[in-house]
């Protein structure tokens, strides 16, 4: 076995019991995972990834991939915005690239390095480059040093990949009481899932406690595995 596979089947509980459970124990580490956002919904996606990520690389720092025209068209990432959101901006790295071939080379060399905990690699429609062959190398990296990766993707639909799960995000209404204004909700369908059942939840961020919560309207529509 190649340095660093045993160690990428760890998982980490997100929080969500429901969806930890379809997880078989939390999301898996050392993995390629793809979020994406519902039409309109790319700030929700953003956040429940940056909630993954910080998941996933505990103490580690994070780097985050993005092309430069980005912040015009989704908006820029805030380093006020990760603190109130529970994340210290210093543990976040961010690289701005001209195009989906330079995010990819630059996560390629990212994912060699076992100090970071997490890359996210932001992507906007749907580039020819970013095809079947490109995900597997995408996890056979993420594998080696047990950083795991997520693609996140706005304007796009699914294709073939070898990702561990997709989700598909929305934003969800905030709960009503006063004191919870801040508490960002969401609603995330976990529709595929390799080793699992998927399931559709309302899941809540505790920006305090650093993960994924159950909330009232969070039923779960669950389907088999095949």
């Amino acid at each position: 076995a190649r340095p660093g596979l045993e160690q990428a089947a760890v998982r980490l509980p997100l929080g969500h019991a429901a969806a930890d459970l379809c997880l078989k124990g939390g999301l898996e580490r050392g993995a390629l995972h793809e979020v994406f956002a519902g039409p309109g919904h790319e700030a929700a996606a953003t956040g429940f990834t940056a909630g993954l990520a910080a998941r996933v690389a505990a103490r580690k720092r994070l780097l985050w991939i993005r092309q430069d025209f980005s912040a015009l068209e989704f908006g820029e990432l805030s380093a006020t915005g990760f603190l109130e959101f529970g994340i210290d901006p210093e543990r976040l790295l961010l690289l701005c690239v001209a195009d989906t071939a330079g995010a990819l080379r630059a996560a390629h060399d990212a994912l060699s390095c076992a100090a970071l905990g997490a890359v996210v690699i932001e992507i906007a429609g749907r580039p020819k480059i970013l095809d079947l062959m490109a995900s597997r190398r995408l996890t056979l990296a993420s594998a080696q040093k047990t950083v795991t990766t997520f693609l996140l993707r706005f304007n796009a639909e699914p294709q073939a990949s070898t990702a561990e799960t997709r989700w598909l995000v929305r934003a969800a209404a905030s709960p009503t009481q006063a004191e919870n204004w801040g508490h960002p909700v969401f609603k995330a369908g976990l529709v595929r899932n390799r080793h699992g059942r998927t399931g559709e939840w309302v899941m809540e961020w505790s920006c305090d406690e650093g993960l994924f919560k159950e909330t009232d309207r969070g039923a779960v529509v669950s389907a088999p595995s095949d």
